[in-house]
């Protein structure tokens, strides 16, 4: 069995779980590095419909494992890929499971080892009686995870576009993935050639039609000088050259209008139409948002022309399209898919919709009529850059064209007509998905020749020259209705028999199929998890709380929420609202003047709710990503102060989001707490000198045993700190005051700095605390520091003369070595570490020692060494030598 903990006062004994004593950081980090660039082929049940800042599965896999195992008797592993339906159908044993001893490789996870229990990653493993919680799911990655190992799993969240997403996630094990097909057959039968009807183009080679992928356009404004028309191009870039054509580049000529080829967009060019010369590069729209009139030269801000204007025009200029016909006729690839100029007939195409769209009744409750609301994001450009209302949006429609509306519009009254509730409802995760492409504040990325993601960069973004998508989808193109189908077809059958994918001989191996399906039981809600009412229900709280203030989720998922509405408005609470709910929110916002503060102590109510909501016995792990010590303060301050100590803390590979600045957190940690029912009094002083001696020990046990970077190894002593500290979180002294934990935590921060710069007292301290210390604990502790086993021996801090022996203040050799430096320069080459032993060996003979003190002064190092030599040998003189000073409250 495990190990049992309790030693703090007041809490009964109970059992270490594994993830306290060890975690695999090495083995998540292999895998997180390739699931986080293929999502789509670990889990593609992740990949169904966007949610911000997805925690990786093989992250919350790992962390389920190490939680929810730690008694052997509830456990049963199975071999993946069984025939059969039944357990006993498969497995090593008589009895269909294996006959791996979980119990031994339970016992045998430490820090410095915790690879035993990682057999069982690619395994079909189940746990009994395990209850879980996350009132933060998001996503719903910790309840997927959770659930695949038959636990129990309940999850909260306040904003209802995620709950939406996490209810289609573990309702997708249940679901029938031929009825689902069929469900898209229907709809595909309704609407389809509807649709792609307003998506077709002349072919360029024959009297035939080809399909658009992609229609662009571009925003036009009048000069306020001349009254010229302006079409906003930074430059003329369509789409790099492919195929035959990989070496060039297709450009707009800004003469006759063509799309032409040509071999540098950066230089001078000549359209192949009609002779016009230009630089592809120069366009009308220059840095800073300011326009460029071709005509008389004036310049001017974009977004000042529009106040004074309106929203400006659009002007469909080139499309990008598939021609299935001359596919099968054999043309050239860059023949039946490549660009084109616009037409007459492709314009007229557009205004035939934009007609039906205007005189067609019946299909205006199929799309949301609200207001953008303002907010951080959409209004306040402090936190986004970006001011939506200022480029001439106010509504949500105003962000797509009319033919998008159209085509989504039917789209969307063809799959509320599907009969089962749950199969429209995967048409609709499907549809709200590829309204993330399917709009006009879209652009094209011409480097990759696809359409750009919306949520690129999570805000809101106008371009000036958007493309607008095909709704329904052609044979080729992304972001499309019928290819985010196929997306949540594929999350669907992952999620009814889900496999692995691990690193084994450096080789990544994908397990067969498991007979575990997802979701089969959970339950969700959607509020405010404060208002949750659970009390001693769970076994673990596994979770990914709110980060601080890097992203206002309500307002982007706003977008999806909308559209969403149209169809759940009268089937489920949460979708009645104009907006997903702001205040409520634990987060800071600049716009809703919410700060540090009141996410602090909004934290801590949700920390007090997740206490209640635990066993006795309970655990809480979450992620947490950060960048400054205040919010690590903030974070631990609001832990601590509603009763749970911090007991381990990992590092973990950060997923490959961006948030709004573009940059990723520097802090990407796991932290396991558990409740403390009650904490006792220290002094800093002698709580300082017990987190240093916990930092230097943590980082030499991992340093000898772990192969982890410095940052790795910081993180977990940072934990390891945490854990000495939250002990006594509310009761720490100093200087008659009690000390804060963001004080605690920027103590902390120094002294794992400190710590990390291991020199030769350091070296020697440990040596002194090792037990019967020999010359190969010499070689094993300088290894990795800035010491060297040839400097101690120098300066007589260990000699081999008559066996190993080390140089205390007693020793001859030592004393000589140290009386030759007092004698000879006066204490100018005399380390701290000498001057200690010096006077200790003076206050030893009853010499005196306060001139030596008086001379050399006593600067806070050389107090911190006093307490350590003090706390290292138990011989408290080394306190009074320096005259009775407060030595220990460094």
């Amino acid at each position: 069995m495990s190990e049992k903990s309790g030693s703090s006062q007041g809490r009964q004994e109970r059992t270490e779980l594994p993830i306290e004593r060890g975690f695999p950081i090495e083995r998540v980090n292999e895998i997180a590095e390739k699931e986080g660039r293929a999502k789509m082929y670990y889990r593609p049940i992740y990949t169904m419909h966007k949610w911000w800042a997805r925690r990786l599965g093989c992250v919350f896999r790992a962390v389920s494992l190490y939680t929810l195992l730690d008694d052997p008797e509830k456990v049963s592993v199975f071999e993946p890929g069984h025939e059969g339906n039944t357990l006993a159908a498969y497995g090593d044993g008589p009895d269909g499971e294996s006959d791996i001893d979980v119990a031994s490789l339970l016992e045998r996870v430490d820090m410095t080892d915790p690879e035993s229990l990682w057999e069982l990653y690619p395994k079909d493993v189940r746990v009994e009686d395990k209850k879980i919680l996350d009132p933060f799911m998001g996503g719903g990655t910790s309840l997927v995870e959770a659930s695949r190992f038959g636990a129990e799993v309940v999850g909260n969240d306040l904003n209802p576009v995620a709950w939406f997403v996490t209810k289609k996630e573990l309702e997708a094990g249940q679901t029938d993935v031929e009825d689902l097909e069929a469900a898209f057959e229907q709809v595909k039968e309704d609407v389809a050639d509807e649709i792609t009807q307003y998506y077709k183009t002349p072919c360029p080679n024959g009297d035939h039609d080809a399909d658009v992928m992609y229609n662009f356009w571009v925003k036009e404004l009048d000069c306020v000088s001349c009254g010229h028309t302006v079409p906003l191009f930074k430059d003329y870039r369509v789409a790099a050259g492919r195929y035959e054509n990989d070496d060039k580049y297709n450009v707009l000529c800004p003469g006759c209008g063509s799309v032409t080829l040509v071999d540098d967009w950066q230089s001078e060019s000549v359209c192949n139409d009609c002779g016009h010369g230009f630089v592809p590069k120069e366009g009308n729209v220059s840095r800073g948002g300011k326009y460029n009139c071709p005509d008389c030269g004036q310049k001017y801000a974009i977004t000042d022309a529009i106040q004074e204007q309106g929203a400006p025009d659009l002007r469909l200029y080139a499309l990008e399209y598939y021609c299935e016909h001359c596919d099968n006729t054999g043309e050239n690839k860059s023949a039946y898919k490549g660009y084109k100029q616009a037409e007459r007939y492709d314009i007229d195409l557009f205004e035939q919709a934009k007609t039906e769209w205007e005189e067609r009744e019946g299909l205006y409750e199929y799309v949301p009529h609200e207001k953008i609301p303002e907010g951080a994001i959409t209004a306040a450009s402090s936190v986004s850059g970006n001011d939506v209302f200022q480029h001439g949006y106010e509504s949500w429609q105003d962000m797509f064209t009319e033919r998008q509306l159209l085509s989504l519009a039917k789209l969307l009254r063809s799959i509320e007509s599907v009969d089962d509730q749950n199969l429209s409802e995967y048409l609709l995760l499907a549809a709200s998905e590829s309204l993330r492409y399917t709009n006009k504040m879209v652009s094209y990325n011409t480097t990759y020749n696809k359409i750009g993601d919306f949520f690129r960069n999570n805000s809101f973004t106008p371009p000036t020259y958007p493309v607008e998508n095909n709704v329904w989808g052609a044979k080729w193109g992304s972001g499309t209705f019928s290819a985010m189908f196929d997306m949540v077809k594929t999350g669907v059958e992952y999620a009814n028999s889900p496999t692995e994918r691990h690193i084994k001989d450096g080789e990544t191996v994908k397990t067969p199929e498991f007979s575990q399906s997802i979701g089969e039981n959970a339950e969700i809600h959607q509020g405010d998890m404060r208002q949750l009412d659970y009390e001693d229900e769970f076994d673990a709280v596994i979770t990914d709380p709110p980060y601080y203030d890097n992203i206002i989720y309500s307002e982007v998922a706003d977008y999806f929420y909308v559209w969403q509405k149209v169809l759940l408005e009268d089937e489920y609470p949460g979708f009645d609202q104009d907006k997903t709910p702001r205040v409520e929110s634990i987060v800071t916002n600049p716009y809703l003047d919410k700060t540090a503060e009141d996410f602090e102590s909004e934290l801590g109510q949700a920390f007090s709710v997740i206490k209640r909501a635990l066993k006795d016995d309970g655990s809480l792990t979450f992620t947490y990503h950060h960048s400054d010590s205040e919010s690590w303060g903030e974070l631990l301050e609001s832990l601590c102060n509603v009763g749970f100590e911090v007991t381990a803390t990992y590092p973990i590979t950060a997923d490959i989001n961006k948030f709004i600045g573009g940059e990723a957190v520097s802090f990407d940690i796991i932290v396991v707490a558990r409740p403390l029912d009650e904490t006792e009094p220290a002094s800093w002083k002698s709580l300082r000198r017990d987190i240093y001696r916990t930092a230097r020990r943590t980082r030499k046990q991992l340093e000898e045993n772990r192969e982890l970077s410095r940052g790795d190894i910081g993180v977990m002593e940072m934990g390891a700190c945490f854990r000495e500290y939250s002990k006594h979180h509310g009761k720490v002294q100093r200087g008659g005051e009690i000390m804060s934990a963001k004080e605690v935590v920027q103590e902390i921060y120094g002294i794992i700095q400190e710590a990390s710069d291991i020199g030769v007292e350091d070296v020697f301290i440990d040596l002194l605390d090792t037990p019967s210390p020999s010359f190969d604990d010499v070689n094993k502790l300088c290894r990795g520091t800035n010491a060297k086993p040839e400097e101690l021996k120098e300066m007589c801090l260990y000699n081999q003369d008559d066996g190993f022996q080390l140089g205390t203040w007693d020793e001859e050799k030592r004393q000589a070595y140290i009386q030759e430096r007092v004698n000879g320069d006066g204490g100018d080459h005399l380390s701290n570490l000498d001057k200690l032993q010096f006077l200790r060996y003076r206050y030893e003979k009853g010499q005196a020692v306060q001139n030596y003190v008086q001379k050399w002064g006593v600067d806070d190092d050389l107090r911190e060494l006093a307490g350590r030599l003090a706390d290292v040998t138990g011989d408290d003189a080394y306190a009074r030598v320096l005259g009775d000073r407060d030595i220990t409250s460094y």
